[in-house]
């Protein structure tokens, strides 16, 4: 089975066109494990809508919950290295390119 470019971009885009997940992957590689770091780093953000995104990214294997007394945490799995790689790229891209005069 060939695996085209377009499989991984829709893959990505179905991740990436949801708000707040950019930002919940980068607290996590960023250090911010728990619940209350992750939210507290992330401006707007509700409780609400962070168990939300959670739970979509528990559920695709972008990262792990791990329980551990008096403590919960998340960990990116290496689907979610991939994306935050990917990710800073993107933000890579739009420094070098966004206030670029137009020729």
């Amino acid at each position: 089975m060939t695996i085209r470019i377009t499989e991984g971009l829709e893959l990505i885009q179905e991740i990436v066109r949801r708000r707040w997940i950019p930002e919940i992957i980068a607290a996590i590689a960023g250090g911010n494990h728990s619940y209350s770091e992750i939210l507290a780093g992330i401006d707007y953000l509700s409780k609400t809508e962070l168990n939300r995104k959670l739970n979509f990214l528990l559920e695709r294997g972008v990262i792990e919950k791990q329980i551990k007394p008096n403590k919960t945490e998340y960990k990116l799995l290496p689907f979610g290295e991939d994306l935050e790689h990917i990710f800073k790229h993107f933000e890579d891209i739009g420094k070098k390119y966004l206030n670029r005069p137009i020729t």
